[in-house]
């Protein structure tokens, strides 16, 4: 087992899972909400990143302001927000403003339940990737690569690697549940 491939791969998967998180609305306005919706621009030739076409920022804790570069776009941006992200975005000017209503307790549970989805999503990742690594050590014991006392050492320190990712996961997501409970 290479520790080093192990952490790598579990790192990704955090980074995979903590990005997911980063998109789940907590009643405050932030760029990660719209930053990666695709937008179909120019005619629809070409599929950009919504973060590629404008610069989002958000003027209080209920409203994001998007401000595309490229003005002849507007209507089309504001075509993707709807489609693709359930949004009504309305233009004013030569910006686009999103408003979000406050939560309330029915959404704050949905989003909850969501959390704890993408959080077991998450763990289901990192156990995977410690099956593997447990392979690679059964494959080297049984190849006689490794002794049996190495074996159970490298498997206890892979067991302490994917305990760190997993309280990493659930760290992240009492901090975001933290913030969906704020009023």
């Amino acid at each position: 087992m290479d520790e080093n491939v192990i952490r790598g791969r579990m790192q990704v998967a955090l980074d995979l899972v903590l990005k997911d998180l980063s998109t789940i609305r907590t009643g405050r306005a932030t760029p990660a909400l719209v930053e990666d919706i695709v937008i179909l621009a120019y005619g629809g030739s070409q599929k950009l990143r919504l973060q590629e076409v404008a610069s989002i920022t958000t003027t209080d804790p209920q409203t994001i302001v998007i401000d595309p570069w490229d003005k002849s776009i507007i209507g089309e941006i504001r075509q993707g927000l709807l489609a693709n992200a359930g949004l009504n975005p309305s233009i004013d000017g030569e910006i686009i403003r999103i408003s979000f209503p406050p939560m309330t307790g029915e959404d704050r549970d949905k989003y909850i339940k969501l959390l704890s989805t993408k959080l077991e999503n998450g763990r289901v990742m990192i156990r995977q990737i410690r099956g593997d690594g447990m392979q690679d050590i059964k494959k080297s014991f049984e190849g006689k690569e490794i002794t049996e006392d190495e074996k159970f050492a490298s498997e206890k320190k892979l067991q302490e690697i994917t305990d760190g990712f997993v309280k990493r996961i659930d760290g992240a997501g009492k901090a975001k549940e933290t913030e969906l409970l704020q009023i």
